[in-house]
């Protein structure tokens, strides 16, 4: 049952992708990031009420409280910096190295939850994903005198967004033993709705900007939005069932969505390497699920 969660993430962060890179054309990423979350917030709340587990916030402890807290801001983190990435940045670079936080998240889960299953069939699988991700980011020189997207200025938030995406994962993981997934869901996005706008008024830039923001910005930032709550609330679903060390890696598949999305959609253009890079990163994904 979790596999199947798992994979419904993947589509609809593959989907998450385009529809925020389209959202941001024209609009600040932080400003947008902000927006997005409130629509994120209200899918949550709407399945909890709809599952019927909001009883259960009067039972929550303190120490679960705290780690679905702190998975929030790692959340809100992950999600500032990957949408100033992909405002910098091309999809399709953007992802791979976003992506990657899979190699964080699956030594975390070794080191902080014990799950040290199958390491012959893992760390060959990691070391085939970090392969793919430089395959899919390098550039060759001829390219790097045509890039539009302001050369690596993209590189250190997407970096950054890797980093806090495994910190949230198994912070997660924590934080959700003993909750129903939907409600655990529900309070990391109001955590990251209240960092984000805390993000907008101290950088001042949401200032002026929420009545210019086009339209067409807007529509895609909501469509982003929701299809984020969705991907979130498979996603935890996956991983109050299974192990963190194998929803991580079906759940990071969502690059070959997105991938697809970006060159169908936004006429991106993928070199063979990439092409090669997305295909090993695939296989190392696959081989970790053995």
């Amino acid at each position: 049952m979790w596999l199947g969660f798992a994979f419904g993430s993947a589509l609809l962060a593959g989907l998450t992708a385009v529809l925020a890179k389209i959202g941001v054309r024209h609009t600040d990423s932080t400003l947008a990031t902000a927006v997005r979350t409130i629509v994120v917030l209200a899918a949550a709340w709407l399945m909890v009420f709809l599952v019927g587990s909001q009883g259960q916030l009067a039972t929550l402890t303190t120490t679960t409280v705290l780690f679905l807290v702190l998975s929030g801001l790692a959340t809100g983190g992950s999600w500032l910096c990957y949408f100033r990435a992909l405002q910098l940045g091309e999809v399709n670079r953007v992802a791979p190295v976003d992506r990657s936080s899979l190699v964080l998240t699956v030594a975390f889960a070794m080191i902080f939850l014990g799950e040290t299953d199958h390491l012959a069939t893992r760390l060959p699988g990691l070391a085939l994903i970090g392969l793919g991700t430089w395959l899919m980011v390098r550039r060759s020189r001829s390219q790097l005198a045509e890039a539009t997207d302001g050369g690596w200025r993209w590189l250190p938030w997407a970096i950054g967004s890797a980093v806090f995406a495994a910190l949230t994962a198994i912070l997660g993981k924590v934080g959700i033993v003993g909750v129903e997934s939907n409600l655990g869901t529900a309070i990391r996005t109001a955590v990251v709705l209240v960092m984000a706008w805390l993000m907008v008024a101290v950088t001042r830039r949401g200032r002026g900007q929420r009545w210019r923001m086009p339209r067409r910005d807007l529509l895609f930032i909501v469509l982003s939005g929701l299809a984020t709550g969705a991907s979130w609330l498979c996603y935890f679903r996956a991983l109050q069932d299974g192990p963190a060390s194998l929803v991580a890696p079906v759940d990071k598949l969502s690059i070959v969505f997105t991938v697809g999305f970006s060159v169908w959609v936004l006429h991106e253009r993928v070199t063979r390497a990439a092409a090669l890079g997305l295909a090993i990163i695939v296989a190392g994904t696959l081989l970790m699920l053995l």
